[in-house]
C-alpha cells in the first residue's frame, strides 16, 4: 500500500476515494515516567521518557488507519495527517487519519 502526506500518487490516477480511514490510541506516562521526565525538565533539554513514548503511540495509530484502509481494499493513503490532543491532564490522544483511495494508471 501507498501511504503519502500528499493529495495524489505520482504517475497514477485515483480511480475511487474509498473514504477517511482513521486509526488512534490514548496513552498515558505512569508514575516513574512522569518522576524522570520531571528531572529531565528541571535540567533543560529534551525529555526522552515522553519521545518513545509519543513515537510508539503514533506507530501504532499509524499502523491502526493502514489496517482500516486495508479493510477497505484502498491501494493507497493519501493526505495523511497526525493529530495530537490532550484528553485529560498526563493523558494524549494520537490520531492519524487519511484519505483511502483505489488507484489507476
Amino acid at each position: 500500500m501507498i501511504e503519502t502526506t500528499t493529495d495524489f500518487v505520482p504517475g497514477m490516477k485515483i480511480a475511487r476515494i474509498l473514504g477517511v480511514v482513521r486509526g488512534n490510541t490514548i496513552r498515558s506516562r505512569g508514575v516513574g515516567g512522569h518522576f524522570i521526565a520531571g528531572l529531565q525538565g528541571a535540567f533543560g533539554g529534551e525529555i526522552t521518557a515522553y519521545v518513545v513514548a509519543l513515537n510508539e503511540a503514533r506507530t501504532e495509530a499509524y499502523n491502526r488507519m493502514l489496517e482500516d484502509a486495508g479493510k477497505l481494499g484502498a491501494d493507497a493513503v493519501i493526505n495523511i495527517r497526525f493529530v495530537t490532543s490532550e484528553v485529560m491532564p498526563g493523558a494524549a490522544e494520537l490520531l492519524a487519519y487519511g484519505t483511502a483511495v483505489k488507484l489507476s494508471k
